[in-house]
């Protein structure tokens, strides 16, 4: 098991990116499969330094570079820092890591090094306040901890709040089936109650 690792306590600062079709939200778990070779050092210089990385979601492009071809995929500008928190070899020769998800941060620009790492120039967000989930809300919390009842949601170990409007608000916008854009709304949002609102119109699109 790897310690806790923490982003630099500046505003600004610069730090890999790991571009991909998931969202991960503050507090969350996120298992990865790395295989090419760039993220491979990535993430042997990230437990070297004890940092973390930014995941950010794929607007557009390949989240694996294919061939010859040397375009970056275009990110969203808001994403979440990743705190690597376990790794394993694979026996398909892969490394395994699962991360879990710290404080928000906004992409003020992009660039790439000789290596081929999506670098960003990037500021941390303020934290979101805490707010007790409101009683119009209760039915989230239903919802939340059956889906936690799930084996496979039960393997990740989350830490939930049920009181808490920012942890359950969280928790389900990454568990629900909702498409990875739907998510990047969510995430970039800063009320924990306006994000609980939009989750219960969600969650009544599903049903019908």
């Amino acid at each position: 098991m790897v310690r806790g690792m923490r982003p630099t306590h500046e505003l600004h600062t610069e730090i890999p990116l790991f571009p991909l079709r998931t969202v991960l939200f503050s507090g969350g778990r996120l298992p990865l499969r790395i295989f090419e070779p760039r993220y491979t050092d990535m993430i042997g210089e990230c437990l070297r330094q004890s940092i973390g990385f930014g995941v950010v979601l794929i607007r557009e492009g390949q989240e694996a570079r294919l061939g010859l071809d040397p375009k970056q995929p275009d990110v969203f500008g808001v994403g979440t820092y990743a705190r690597i928190v376990d790794f394993s070899s694979r026996d398909d020769g892969t490394l395994g890591i699962m991360v879990s998800g710290g404080p928000k941060f906004r992409v003020l620009r992009t660039f790439e090094t000789p290596q081929h790492l999506l670098m960003g120039s990037v500021e941390y967000l303020p934290e979101e306040r805490s707010q007790a989930v409101a009683a119009e809300h209760a039915e989230l919390v239903t919802i939340l901890r059956e889906l936690m009842k799930h084996p496979l949601v039960e393997k990740l170990s989350l830490a939930v709040d049920y009181g808490d409007a920012r942890s359950v608000g969280w928790r389900l916008a990454e568990l629900l089936p909702l498409e990875p854009e739907i998510k990047q709304s969510l995430l970039q949002m800063n009320l924990p109650r306006e994000r609980l609102t939009e989750l219960r119109r969600l969650v009544d699109h599903l049903r019908n």
